[in-house]
Order: C-alpha cells, then sequence, then structure tokens
C-alpha cells in the first residue's frame, strides 16, 4: 500500500462530479480506472492509500493533480460572490484529474443528451466488449479497436446515435487525420478548434476534453445547469477575467453543487 498525501480531494466528490466514469465505490474506498490503467484507493482524511506500486506512484499523483494547490483558487473567490463561494466549500474536495485524452474524447461524444448514471453504463459495456482484457478487467479500448466497426456496432452498448460519433472518431483517430498526440501540446484556442474536427465534437464537448484530459484550466463546459445557474446567479455575466487561468476549477464547483446542493 502507497500514500499520498492529498489535501482538498475528496474521492467520493470527484466520483460524481461529472468528470470521471470510471472510479467505483468498493467498500469504504473507490476502483479507479485510468485508460489502461487500475488501482483500489482509500482516502483517510487527507491521505490517499493507494494500492499500486512504488513506481506508480508518479502516474497518480499526476492523475489526481497533486502538484497544485487548490487552496489559492477557493482562496481567490470575491468574497461578495457567496453562491460561488458556497459553491466551492460545498465541493471542495474536487480536483481537475488529468485523463487519457481518446478515453475523455469518447466518453464526452456520449455524454450528450445524456445522464450521469447512462454514461457510466455505456463506458463499462463499451470497455466490456472492446477493451483489451488485464486479466479480471478491461482497459478502455484504443481509437484501432474501434476504427474498423460498422457505424451502428455500438448501439448494443446503448450509445444509440452515438455509435456512429465514436466510430467515425476512432477512424479519424486511427488514421491519423487527427493526431492526438500533436493536440496534447497545442494551445487551448487551438486545440479546441482542431477537437472539433472529430465527429460530432461541439464547442462544449471540445471543452470537456481540454479541462478533464489536457488540463486547460481556462475551459469552461456550459450545460444545461451551468446555464441556469448564470440565468440565475450571474444575469450580468460570469466573471471570467477575474478567474482567468483556473475558471474551469470553478465550473466543477458550480456543476456539484447545482446537482448535489
Amino acid at each position: 500500500m502507497q500514500r499520498l498525501k492529498a489535501d482538498h480531494l475528496d474521492l467520493a466528490q470527484i466520483a460524481a462530479s461529472g468528470q470521471c466514469f470510471r472510479m467505483t465505490a468498493e467498500g469504504k474506498g473507490f476502483v479507479i480506472h485510468a485508460g489502461d490503467r487500475r488501482v483500489s484507493a482509500l482516502q483517510k482524511d487527507d491521505i490517499l492509500e493507494l494500492d499500486c506500486r512504488k513506481e506508480d506512484l508518479s502516474f497518480w499523483r499526476s492523475y489526481f493533480d497533486l502538484e497544485t494547490d487548490y487552496g489559492q483558487f477557493i482562496a481567490a473567490i470575491d468574497p461578495a460572490d457567496e453562491y460561488l463561494q458556497k459553491a466551492a466549500s460545498f465541493g471542495s474536495g474536487i480536483r481537475i484529474l488529468r485523463q487519457d485524452l481518446w478515453e475523455m474524447i469518447v466518453t464526452f461524444l456520449i455524454s450528450q443528451q445524456n445522464n450521469l448514471p447512462r454514461i457510466r453504463r455505456c463506458i463499462e459495456n463499451l470497455c466490456s466488449r472492446y477493451g483489451e482484457d488485464r486479466g479480471g478487467w478491461r482497459a478502455f479500448p484504443e481509437p484501432e479497436a474501434l476504427a474498423d466497426l460498422p457505424e451502428d456496432a455500438l448501439m448494443p452498448c446503448n450509445l444509440g446515435y452515438r455509435s456512429k460519433y465514436v466510430v467515425r472518431s476512432a477512424r479519424q483517430a486511427a488514421s491519423g487525420e487527427v493526431d492526438l498526440e500533436a493536440i496534447k501540446e497545442m494551445s487551448y484556442p487551438r486545440v479546441r478548434e482542431e477537437l472539433q474536427k472529430l465527429f460530432g465534437v461541439g464547442g462544449k464537448v471540445a471543452d470537456c476534453i481540454c479541462l478533464f484530459a489536457l488540463h486547460h484550466l481556462d475551459a469552461f463546459p456550459v450545460d444545461t445547469h451551468i446555464r441556469q445557474v448564470f440565468d440565475a446567479q450571474y444575469p450580468a455575466g460570469f466573471p471570467f477575467e477575474r478567474y482567468r487561468g483556473f475558471a474551469g476549477v470553478l465550473q466543477q464547483y458550480i456543476f456539484y453543487y447545482d446537482l448535489k446542493g
């Protein structure tokens, strides 16, 4: 068992925050699948216990973004903004995970016009059918595993019309038409534009991918929940300029507070 110090981290909050769908409660902890990796995690106050090898700690430290001080983001919130203060306090254990790019592309293609439990089932079905067997569990399927499928092949995984989005995007990624490795090196505005070359990826999905895979913290996905909050709490507009460089963190606080608060 390996241990990491992890303040401003709450696994249960992260699992329910809408940014990851392969983090499952098990006993007193969670089992986390990230691309082709798997770990059991147990949290005791500000200590994260991970059932992994010592040499894997650097991956999980990065995955949970433990080198970033989230306290500084919370401290920078306008004291006069009562709503955002409450949202940040309520979800103060949420961190922006550094997740696999391809996994996030597929995840947020599936997320369109969908709900969190159903998205989770779709991802589980997809991994079960097409992911590489790792001895008792399956990794997330690579683009090459999906690229040669008929466009409707993923409908039995409950993807519905989103099947063609995933299959066509897999073809674009596998062929190099959209270079995922190059995308990792691009600036936020450029990568947002590049991602929208993938079939089915619009602005909101591109922002989710930018935030939850590429860690562009200025990305701020706006869905129905966020739009309703803006209408109710920020009729004159959200103060993005004040929160330049970490607005996406605040998006997660708002989303979670609106969902669970």
